[in-house]
Protein backbone atom coordinates (compact mmCIF):
# COMPACT_ATOMS: atom_id res chain seq x y z
CA UNK A 1 0.00 0.00 0.00
CA UNK A 2 2.41 2.41 -1.04
CA UNK A 3 0.66 4.42 -3.96
CA UNK A 4 2.99 3.10 -6.50
CA UNK A 5 1.78 2.61 -9.74
CA UNK A 6 2.53 -1.22 -10.86
CA UNK A 7 4.34 -2.08 -14.18
CA UNK A 8 2.45 -5.05 -14.37
CA UNK A 9 0.83 -8.05 -12.83
CA UNK A 10 2.95 -10.50 -10.76
CA UNK A 11 2.61 -13.74 -10.72
CA UNK A 12 0.65 -14.62 -8.03
CA UNK A 13 -2.47 -13.23 -9.61
CA UNK A 14 -2.21 -15.35 -13.02
CA UNK A 15 -4.99 -17.66 -13.18
CA UNK A 16 -5.81 -20.48 -15.39
CA UNK A 17 -9.27 -19.48 -17.56
CA UNK A 18 -12.18 -21.48 -16.51
CA UNK A 19 -12.73 -24.72 -18.18
CA UNK A 20 -14.22 -28.17 -17.90
CA UNK A 21 -17.50 -30.15 -17.61
CA UNK A 22 -19.01 -28.22 -14.71
CA UNK A 23 -18.40 -24.79 -16.48
CA UNK A 24 -19.86 -25.99 -19.39
CA UNK A 25 -23.14 -27.37 -18.29
CA UNK A 26 -23.32 -24.09 -16.10
CA UNK A 27 -22.94 -22.01 -19.05
CA UNK A 28 -25.28 -24.07 -20.79
CA UNK A 29 -28.04 -24.08 -18.45
CA UNK A 30 -27.98 -20.28 -17.38
CA UNK A 31 -28.07 -19.48 -20.83
CA UNK A 32 -31.03 -21.77 -21.55
CA UNK A 33 -32.60 -19.83 -18.54
CA UNK A 34 -31.75 -16.33 -19.78
CA UNK A 35 -29.63 -15.72 -16.63
CA UNK A 36 -26.89 -14.16 -16.14
CA UNK A 37 -24.16 -14.42 -13.42
CA UNK A 38 -21.54 -11.88 -11.84
CA UNK A 39 -19.19 -14.45 -12.08
CA UNK A 40 -19.02 -13.73 -15.78
CA UNK A 41 -19.97 -9.95 -15.88
CA UNK A 42 -17.42 -8.94 -13.46
CA UNK A 43 -14.84 -11.10 -14.80
CA UNK A 44 -14.23 -12.84 -11.47
CA UNK A 45 -11.07 -15.21 -11.61
CA UNK A 46 -12.42 -17.94 -9.33
CA UNK A 47 -15.28 -19.16 -11.92
CA UNK A 48 -13.86 -22.31 -12.40
CA UNK A 49 -13.55 -23.44 -8.54
CA UNK A 50 -17.10 -21.75 -7.48
CA UNK A 51 -18.88 -23.51 -10.12
CA UNK A 52 -17.48 -26.79 -9.36
CA UNK A 53 -18.24 -26.35 -6.01
CA UNK A 54 -21.87 -25.71 -6.42
CA UNK A 55 -22.28 -22.58 -6.10
CA UNK A 56 -22.52 -19.14 -8.66
CA UNK A 57 -23.52 -15.46 -7.74
CA UNK A 58 -26.89 -14.86 -9.61
CA UNK A 59 -26.84 -11.29 -11.18
CA UNK A 60 -30.79 -10.33 -11.44
CA UNK A 61 -32.66 -7.32 -12.97
CA UNK A 62 -30.89 -7.12 -15.75
CA UNK A 63 -27.19 -5.85 -17.01
CA UNK A 64 -27.28 -2.14 -16.94
CA UNK A 65 -26.28 -0.31 -14.00
CA UNK A 66 -27.64 3.18 -12.99
CA UNK A 67 -24.72 4.05 -11.67
CA UNK A 68 -21.06 2.88 -12.39
CA UNK A 69 -18.31 3.03 -10.16
CA UNK A 70 -14.89 3.63 -11.66
CA UNK A 71 -13.98 0.27 -10.87
CA UNK A 72 -16.68 -2.18 -12.36
CA UNK A 73 -17.22 -3.81 -15.87
CA UNK A 74 -20.77 -3.61 -15.76
CA UNK A 75 -22.09 -1.20 -18.08
CA UNK A 76 -23.62 1.77 -17.00
CA UNK A 77 -27.33 3.54 -18.66
CA UNK A 78 -31.06 3.37 -18.42
CA UNK A 79 -31.71 -0.54 -17.65
CA UNK A 80 -35.10 -2.16 -18.97
CA UNK A 81 -37.69 -2.87 -16.67
CA UNK A 82 -37.85 -5.80 -14.30
CA UNK A 83 -38.52 -9.53 -15.77
CA UNK A 84 -41.10 -10.83 -13.48
CA UNK A 85 -40.28 -14.15 -14.65
CA UNK A 86 -36.60 -14.05 -13.86
CA UNK A 87 -37.19 -15.52 -9.90
CA UNK A 88 -38.81 -18.53 -11.17
CA UNK A 89 -36.39 -18.81 -13.58
CA UNK A 90 -33.36 -18.47 -10.82
CA UNK A 91 -34.99 -21.39 -9.24
CA UNK A 92 -35.28 -23.54 -11.95
CA UNK A 93 -31.78 -23.45 -12.58
CA UNK A 94 -30.50 -23.79 -9.41
CA UNK A 95 -32.74 -26.89 -8.91
CA UNK A 96 -31.28 -28.38 -12.49
CA UNK A 97 -27.45 -27.72 -11.40
CA UNK A 98 -27.95 -28.87 -7.40
CA UNK A 99 -26.82 -25.75 -6.16
CA UNK A 100 -26.12 -25.89 -2.60
CA UNK A 101 -25.32 -22.17 -1.87
CA UNK A 102 -26.81 -19.32 -4.27
CA UNK A 103 -25.92 -15.82 -3.90
CA UNK A 104 -27.71 -13.02 -5.81
CA UNK A 105 -26.79 -10.05 -6.74
CA UNK A 106 -27.98 -7.29 -8.92
CA UNK A 107 -26.84 -4.08 -10.52
CA UNK A 108 -27.97 -0.69 -8.89
CA UNK A 109 -31.37 0.44 -9.61
CA UNK A 110 -31.83 3.79 -8.61
CA UNK A 111 -34.31 4.19 -11.33
CA UNK A 112 -36.98 1.62 -9.22
CA UNK A 113 -38.84 2.23 -6.49
CA UNK A 114 -37.57 0.61 -3.37
CA UNK A 115 -34.34 -0.31 -5.68
CA UNK A 116 -35.27 -4.07 -6.77
CA UNK A 117 -35.84 -5.06 -3.28
CA UNK A 118 -39.06 -6.89 -4.22
CA UNK A 119 -37.45 -8.96 -6.73
CA UNK A 120 -34.68 -10.31 -4.22
CA UNK A 121 -37.35 -10.78 -2.29
CA UNK A 122 -39.35 -12.81 -5.04
CA UNK A 123 -36.03 -14.95 -5.59
CA UNK A 124 -35.69 -15.84 -2.33
CA UNK A 125 -39.20 -17.35 -2.07
CA UNK A 126 -39.33 -19.09 -5.65
CA UNK A 127 -35.83 -20.97 -3.71
CA UNK A 128 -37.23 -21.65 -0.77
CA UNK A 129 -40.18 -23.19 -2.40
CA UNK A 130 -37.50 -26.08 -3.90
CA UNK A 131 -37.87 -29.66 -2.86
CA UNK A 132 -34.11 -29.42 -1.27
CA UNK A 133 -33.55 -25.15 -1.24
CA UNK A 134 -30.25 -24.12 -1.10
CA UNK A 135 -28.83 -21.60 1.02
CA UNK A 136 -29.42 -18.28 -0.13
CA UNK A 137 -27.19 -15.30 0.21
CA UNK A 138 -27.97 -11.63 -1.32
CA UNK A 139 -25.54 -9.23 -1.93
CA UNK A 140 -27.50 -6.71 -2.02
CA UNK A 141 -26.67 -2.69 -3.53
CA UNK A 142 -27.38 0.33 -0.87
CA UNK A 143 -31.15 0.96 -2.43
CA UNK A 144 -30.47 4.52 -2.06
CA UNK A 145 -31.23 4.55 1.85
CA UNK A 146 -34.76 3.53 1.08
CA UNK A 147 -35.13 1.96 4.93
CA UNK A 148 -38.01 0.04 3.49
CA UNK A 149 -36.44 -1.18 0.91
CA UNK A 150 -34.15 -3.02 3.05
CA UNK A 151 -36.94 -4.51 5.30
CA UNK A 152 -38.46 -6.17 2.60
CA UNK A 153 -35.31 -7.74 2.13
CA UNK A 154 -34.58 -8.96 6.02
CA UNK A 155 -37.92 -9.95 6.04
CA UNK A 156 -37.58 -12.40 2.94
CA UNK A 157 -34.66 -14.26 5.57
CA UNK A 158 -32.10 -14.60 3.35
CA UNK A 159 -29.47 -17.18 5.06
CA UNK A 160 -26.44 -14.39 4.43
CA UNK A 161 -26.79 -11.17 3.88
CA UNK A 162 -24.08 -9.13 2.12
CA UNK A 163 -23.27 -5.42 1.01
CA UNK A 164 -20.20 -4.35 0.01
CA UNK A 165 -18.54 -1.10 1.01
CA UNK A 166 -15.82 -1.97 -1.73
CA UNK A 167 -13.19 0.77 -0.79
CA UNK A 168 -11.79 3.30 2.25
CA UNK A 169 -13.77 6.53 2.67
CA UNK A 170 -11.55 8.75 1.42
CA UNK A 171 -11.30 7.31 -1.81
CA UNK A 172 -15.31 7.05 -2.41
CA UNK A 173 -15.44 10.15 -4.64
CA UNK A 174 -12.28 8.59 -7.12
CA UNK A 175 -13.76 4.90 -6.50
CA UNK A 176 -17.62 5.37 -6.14
CA UNK A 177 -18.96 8.45 -6.83
CA UNK A 178 -22.32 8.40 -6.62
CA UNK A 179 -22.02 5.91 -3.28
CA UNK A 180 -21.83 7.08 -0.20
CA UNK A 181 -19.86 4.95 2.82
CA UNK A 182 -22.00 5.79 5.65
CA UNK A 183 -25.16 4.89 3.71
CA UNK A 184 -23.37 1.41 3.16
CA UNK A 185 -22.77 1.19 7.35
CA UNK A 186 -25.60 2.33 8.15
CA UNK A 187 -27.97 -0.09 5.87
CA UNK A 188 -25.46 -2.52 7.76
CA UNK A 189 -26.70 -1.43 11.03
CA UNK A 190 -30.03 -1.40 9.96
CA UNK A 191 -30.50 -4.62 9.21
CA UNK A 192 -28.14 -5.89 11.97
CA UNK A 193 -30.88 -3.78 14.62
CA UNK A 194 -34.06 -5.54 12.56
CA UNK A 195 -32.92 -8.92 12.86
CA UNK A 196 -29.62 -9.28 15.11
CA UNK A 197 -29.55 -13.27 14.26
CA UNK A 198 -29.50 -12.51 10.27
CA UNK A 199 -25.46 -12.86 8.96
CA UNK A 200 -23.98 -9.97 7.39
CA UNK A 201 -21.43 -9.81 5.25
CA UNK A 202 -19.25 -7.08 3.62
CA UNK A 203 -15.82 -6.78 1.65
CA UNK A 204 -13.62 -4.24 0.09
CA UNK A 205 -11.16 -4.21 -2.20
CA UNK A 206 -7.19 -3.15 -1.82
CA UNK A 207 -4.64 -1.33 -4.44
CA UNK A 208 -6.74 1.63 -5.19
CA UNK A 209 -3.63 3.54 -2.84
CA UNK A 210 -5.05 2.95 0.26
CA UNK A 211 -3.45 2.68 3.11
CA UNK A 212 -3.15 -0.32 6.07
CA UNK A 213 -4.34 1.51 8.95
CA UNK A 214 -7.84 2.53 6.90
CA UNK A 215 -8.49 -0.82 5.84
CA UNK A 216 -8.31 -2.02 9.34
CA UNK A 217 -9.84 1.22 10.33
CA UNK A 218 -12.95 -0.19 7.61
CA UNK A 219 -12.95 -3.56 9.44
CA UNK A 220 -13.52 -1.51 12.42
CA UNK A 221 -16.43 0.20 11.48
CA UNK A 222 -17.96 -2.63 9.78
CA UNK A 223 -17.30 -5.34 12.86
CA UNK A 224 -19.49 -2.29 14.65
CA UNK A 225 -22.14 -2.42 12.06
CA UNK A 226 -22.50 -5.84 13.02
CA UNK A 227 -20.96 -7.53 10.22
CA UNK A 228 -19.25 -11.07 11.04
CA UNK A 229 -17.80 -11.74 7.89
CA UNK A 230 -15.42 -10.47 6.24
CA UNK A 231 -13.53 -10.37 2.60
CA UNK A 232 -10.81 -8.31 1.20
CA UNK A 233 -8.84 -9.07 -2.42
CA UNK A 234 -7.01 -7.60 -4.68
CA UNK A 235 -8.22 -4.99 -7.29
CA UNK A 236 -7.86 -5.42 -11.02
CA UNK A 237 -9.00 -3.23 -13.61
CA UNK A 238 -11.39 -5.19 -15.72
CA UNK A 239 -9.47 -3.42 -18.94
CA UNK A 240 -7.15 -1.06 -20.04
CA UNK A 241 -9.99 1.37 -20.28
CA UNK A 242 -10.82 1.19 -16.34
CA UNK A 243 -8.52 2.73 -13.61
CA UNK A 244 -5.33 0.59 -13.16
CA UNK A 245 -4.40 -0.62 -9.51
CA UNK A 246 -1.55 1.47 -7.59
CA UNK A 247 -0.65 -1.57 -5.99
CA UNK A 248 -0.32 -5.11 -6.48
CA UNK A 249 -0.15 -6.38 -2.89
CA UNK A 250 1.91 -9.47 -2.10
CA UNK A 251 0.14 -12.66 -0.72
CA UNK A 252 1.78 -12.11 2.84
CA UNK A 253 0.32 -8.75 3.18
CA UNK A 254 -3.62 -10.48 2.85
CA UNK A 255 -1.99 -12.62 5.86
CA UNK A 256 -1.87 -9.66 7.68
CA UNK A 257 -5.01 -8.45 6.76
CA UNK A 258 -6.37 -11.58 7.76
CA UNK A 259 -4.94 -11.74 11.07
CA UNK A 260 -6.34 -8.18 12.12
CA UNK A 261 -9.46 -8.92 11.11
CA UNK A 262 -9.52 -11.58 13.52
CA UNK A 263 -7.96 -9.64 16.54
CA UNK A 264 -10.97 -6.74 16.25
CA UNK A 265 -13.31 -10.44 16.27
CA UNK A 266 -14.41 -11.35 12.96
CA UNK A 267 -15.28 -15.21 12.93
CA UNK A 268 -15.17 -15.41 8.96
CA UNK A 269 -12.33 -13.65 7.22
CA UNK A 270 -11.16 -14.23 3.62
CA UNK A 271 -8.45 -12.56 2.65
CA UNK A 272 -6.06 -12.35 -0.81
CA UNK A 273 -5.43 -11.51 -4.05
CA UNK A 274 -7.83 -13.14 -5.97
CA UNK A 275 -10.59 -13.20 -3.30
CA UNK A 276 -13.99 -11.59 -3.96
CA UNK A 277 -17.14 -10.59 -1.66
CA UNK A 278 -18.74 -14.17 -2.78
CA UNK A 279 -15.28 -16.57 -2.76
CA UNK A 280 -16.36 -20.21 -1.22
CA UNK A 281 -19.86 -18.29 0.14
CA UNK A 282 -20.87 -21.60 0.55
CA UNK A 283 -18.14 -21.97 3.04
CA UNK A 284 -18.35 -19.11 5.01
Amino acid sequence: MNGARPAKRPPWLTVRAPSGGSVSRVTETLARHGLRTVCREARCPNVGECWGEGTATVLILGDICTRGCAFCSVESGHPAPPDLGEPARVAAAAAELGWRHVVVTSVTRDDLRGGGAAQFARVVEELRALPSPPAVELLVPDFAGDRDALAAVVAARPDVLAHNVETVPRLYPEVRPRASYERSLELLSRAHAVDPGLPLKSGLMVGFGETREEVIAVMEDLFAAGCRSVTVGQYLAPSRNHPQANEYLPPEAFTELAAAARRIGFPRVACGPLVRSSYRAGAS
